[in-house]
């Protein structure tokens, strides 16, 4: 017999709420959600597990649970995209302080971001559910301060996921534009508003292939890591054995170029930070499909520390070669496709190699622009269900037949599109795309983080650092706020409008609607996380019908009891 009952204590944790908020919109919506329906769906006896523990977190089960170990291990991994995300982003460290920037900004960047990865892995063991980080705040932070806190980390953590899938399809389609430039002998020289049209093309396909169901996912998922591993293991081989002069390692790791114009040269070298926080992020995505996993309690963390442990160590490694490989860097730079990563496949393997390793990647980050868009969907469905977005009860509905948020899908499938039509402007305005990924969803990680150290309300799960996590966590977020600031920056001086980084527009732009949101209409009816289940003794209960006042609830859990 169970007698648990939701965390929250019910109707005494929003009583203990409102009497803390002083403001009536807050008291409405707080009374509004204390009157949320629920009914009995299925007894307690026929959970396993992860569904109970949901149950106990206040959420029904509604996907199919198909995700195992490999599947969990190969989708954290192709959220990383670590050949391909390698290749995408090597030019920013060339750019930012040429060889020496590239290999050390990755070893210093990459511990930080382990840093990151494992205190996310740790929280979401404590409390894995499809809200990801978001919804941890519900249980991290003081009560009376949940609704304010949930909202600046959900669209925080939204902001950073579409521009993060947002980013990979516009690197998807460079990828495949740089094999077709290649394939012709550099005749053919691809656009912005080409690559915009790819970008799109294949940001539609990734919709498609995310309207499947929860199996046809996984399946898809499943062997991906073994192919990713194994394109990477022969590049890597590739190039030492076929590039006739490389670069002796006195010039790959102190060799700095001062080309960014920012004095002292050493701070240009700084930028270089980017390719290793961008291809090491979104460590939540794993727990964004937590409600389609089996023991997600212990594999979602599991996978997220292994496998960004692995892109981590890969990432360096591979940087290093490429490195060794680059040639003269100025040249590199200049490639008329625009990315140093597949002008060294073509300079040191030839044209047909250089045009495989480059479709590779392509393929590669397809896998991450997948993953990307289903758990970027998982999310916004999450939030829904939470009523924190505009038109919440549209993308909270799930498809009879694929047992998935389509509109979920094609929402955030059309917001990565658009958000990438800045791409027409200049290319130099896609990588505030890249710096906004980061930037947004560390933030997103970090805040919980905060509240973890700060309020001492954490519930450590199966899976969790110990002694070490106060520590850990203490880095995680002074290094997010480190390169936050360097992220801001313009990479290049002087500035010119061609130039600028304009992720400090964008961040303004979604700060200025989410806290406009928030005072005009958000602020009347969402209260943070909600309670849509119950544990009751030998029960659940489920948002159906209006919930009973306490003492007839006390008299329910009896009779079933006796019964």
């Amino acid at each position: 017999m169970a007698d648990a009952i939701a965390p929250d204590g019910g109707r005494d944790h929003f009583n203990a709420q409102a009497a803390r908020r002083k403001s009536s919109a807050a008291m409405i919506a707080l009374e509004k959600a204390n009157h949320e329906p629920v009914d009995i769906v299925e007894d307690v006896a026929l959970l396993d597990e992860a569904d109970r523990r949901l149950a106990e977190l206040g959420y029904v089960q509604v996907y199919k649970r198909e995700f195992s170990w490999l599947s969990c291990f190969s989708f954290a991994m192709s959220i990383s995209g670590l050949f391909a995300s390698v290749a995408t982003t090597y030019v920013y460290p060339l750019e930012a302080g040429g060889a020496a920037s590239a290999v050390w900004c990755w070893l210093i960047s990459g511990f930080g971001g382990m840093c990151i990865a494992l205190s996310v892995s740790e929280l979401v063991s404590a409390y894995p559910t499809s809200g990801g980080l978001y919804f941890t705040c519900k249980y991290l932070a003081p009560e009376a301060w949940v609704p304010e806190i949930s909202w600046l980390c959900g669209w925080l953590n939204l902001l950073g996921q579409i521009a993060g899938a947002a980013s990979t399809e516009y690197g998807c389609a460079q990828l495949l534009l740089a094999a077709v430039s290649m394939g012709s002998g550099f005749s053919y020289v691809p656009t912005n508003n080409q690559t915009v049209g790819v970008m799109a093309a294949v940001t539609i396909f990734h919709g498609g292939l995310n309207s499947m169901s929860t199996a046809a996912l996984e399946k898809m998922t499943r062997t991906y890591v073994i192919f990713h591993v194994g394109v990477l293991v022969s590049c890597c081989i590739t190039l030492l054995v076929m590039t006739q002069n490389k670069h002796p390692s006195s010039y790959v790791w102190t060799n700095v170029l001062p080309e960014a114009g920012w004095t002292p040269t050493g701070f240009s070298f700084l930028f270089g930070f980017l390719s290793a926080s961008w291809t090491m992020t979104d460590y939540d995505a794993t727990a964004h499909i937590a409600e389609e996993i089996k023991n997600p309690e212990l594999k979602a963390p599991w996978a997220i520390s292994t496998a960004l442990g692995f892109t981590y160590i890969g990432g360096w490694l591979f940087t290093i070669v490429l490195t060794y490989c680059s040639g003269d860097i100025p040249t590199t730079l200049a490639s008329p496709v625009a990315q140093p990563a597949a002008q060294i496949f073509y300079d040191n393997i030839g044209p047909a190699g250089g045009v495989f390793f480059t479709v590779a990647a392509f393929i590669i980050l397809n896998f991450t622009g997948i993953t990307a868009i289903q758990a970027g969907a998982r999310t916004v469905w999450a939030y829904s269900r939470d009523e924190m977005l505009p038109l919440s009860r549209v993308w909270y509905k799930i498809n009879k037949t694929t047992t998935t948020p389509l509109y979920s899908v094609w929402l955030f499938t059309m917001c990565c599109a658009i958000i990438n039509l800045v791409g027409l402007g200049s290319y130099t305005a896609i990588a505030a795309i890249f710096n906004l990924t980061a930037i947004a969803l560390d933030w997103s990680y970090c805040i919980p983080i905060l509240c973890k150290m700060m309020f001492g309300k954490f519930q450590p799960g199966p899976w969790h650092l110990g002694k070490y996590s106060f520590w850990i966590n203490a880095w995680a977020v002074t290094w997010t706020l480190f390169v936050s600031i360097i992220f801001v920056l313009p990479t290049i001086l002087p500035v010119t409008p061609q130039n600028m980084n304009y992720v400090c527009v964008i961040l303004g732009a979604v700060a200025i609607f989410a806290i406009g949101y928030w005072y005009a209409a958000g602020r009347y009816y969402y209260t943070g996380p909600r309670v849509k289940a119950q544990l009751v003794e030998g029960a659940v209960v489920d948002s159906k019908f209006t919930r009973l006042p306490e003492s007839d609830e006390k008299s329910m859990t009896k009779s079933i009891t006796e019964s």
